[in-house]
């Protein structure tokens, strides 16, 4: 069982069987300023995102076995894949932030080409390009 935390609070917190919160994780792949948030709660979407903090980034995020860093490479393969742009661009921030460089990022990007496809792979090396040309 998990100590409950209301979404947007990034403070670092353990669960109850001392791994880190999802909030926290989260906020460890994306940086404290480069998480997006909304600026105010939608109802609709508020019980979608404490699922996916929960349930996602707390729980198969959070596994044993993987480091936070080859997760999130795994993750930017399936985004890049399934052609899930605005995902990407979030993913390929957070995967800088972990430490890959953008050489890195393009070449696991090129690798995706053989099996999802040349138009699946040119589309994530836009997203790369577009968020190296922004700084």
């Amino acid at each position: 069982m998990r100590t409950e935390q209301p979404l947007g609070e990034l403070e670092e917190d353990m669960t109850q069987d001392a791994r880190p919160s999802g909030a926290s994780i989260r906020e460890r792949v994306f940086g404290g300023g480069n998480a997006q948030r909304p600026t105010q709660p939608d109802p609709i979407l508020a019980p979608f995102f404490e699922t996916a903090i929960e349930h996602v980034w707390g729980g198969v995020w959070n596994r044993p076995g993987l480091e936070l860093k080859y997760r999130s490479l795994v993750v930017l393969s399936v985004l890049a894949a399934t052609g899930h742009r605005e995902e990407l661009k979030t993913h390929l921030r957070g995967a800088l932030n972990l430490g890959w460089t953008v050489d890195e990022l393009r070449e696991a990007l090129l690798q995706t080409s053989a099996y999802a496809g040349f138009s699946a792979a040119h589309e994530a090396l836009d997203v790369l390009s577009e968020i190296v040309a922004q700084g």
